[in-house]
């Protein structure tokens, strides 16, 4: 009798343990299947076409219309005028003329950073990317021009530099636009001067800063004492003074 038992016990064992098994596989199955499906919708979203909205778009006509490919509005809306654009502009660079940005138009149109989080996305389904976009690039350079045009190459550099450490920070938004359009924060936000289109050099700082140049140590703040109205800034640390601004802690 205590035989029967211990092998029925035993048999019961088993079977709890194979079934534990089998609901174990099935989360991981279904873990994995979301997991894919999750990466299948983000390099979905990465990849351009007609119907598209966002910066990335706007990003991809802002170049197609500095070159001569696109003459419709810079406004981040994928329509016929755009995919008609593209496909020139594939057509004229030996690609794949299907009116699709993806990888490899990316990469002729320079931008790189596009190219990269797509190239990330799908070598890597289940994580994310750290890299900075190009809508990201084109705002900084933006902010960048329109708050110290007139600066050195080294104090628009610095101008960045307060944005990304902004970023970083958790005392702000800790996005490049949810910083820049923070109400109240930069001056050429509210005189509009932010949609004056950057120069090569404003790009060039954008990028600098973006890859960790920071002529400021870390500050969080800048302002130029000669027009300055905010009695607090002027109670700020200073670090130091790059032309017309000064940066603060």
């Amino acid at each position: 009798m205590k035989k029967f038992l211990a092998i029925g016990a035993l048999t019961l064992a088993l079977s709890a343990t194979a079934a534990a098994g089998v609901t174990a596989y099935s989360v991981t199955r279904t873990q994995n299947a979301a997991d894919s499906a999750l990466a299948e919708t983000v390099l979905e979203a990465a990849v351009l076409r007609q119907g598209s909205r966002g910066g990335e778009v706007k990003e991809v006509q802002r170049r197609l219309k500095q070159w001569g490919y696109y003459s419709g509005a810079v406004d981040g809306i994928f329509g016929s005028g755009t995919r008609k654009a593209v496909i020139s502009f594939q057509k004229k660079n030996g690609l794949t003329a299907d009116g699709i940005v993806g990888k490899a138009t990316y990469a002729a149109l320079g931008m790189n950073d596009s190219y990269n989080a797509l190239d990330k996305e799908g070598k890597k389904p289940s994580g994310g990317s750290s890299s900075y976009t190009s809508s990201d690039l084109y705002l900084m350079a933006k902010a960048i021009y329109a708050e110290g045009r007139g600066e050195s190459y080294t104090g628009q550099v610095a101008i960045g530099a307060v944005i990304m450490n902004r970023v970083r920070s958790s005392s702000f938004p800790n996005t490049v636009a949810g910083v820049i359009y923070q109400k109240g924060a930069f001056t050429a936000v509210a005189d509009g001067q932010i949609n004056l289109e950057p120069n090569q050099t404003a790009y060039d700082a954008a990028r600098d800063a973006m890859n960790g140049w920071d002529p400021t140590y870390g500050c969080l703040y800048y302002y130029n004492p000669a027009v300055a109205t905010s009695a607090w800034i002027f109670n700020r640390p200073t670090v130091t003074v790059i032309g017309k601004h000064v940066f603060a802690k």
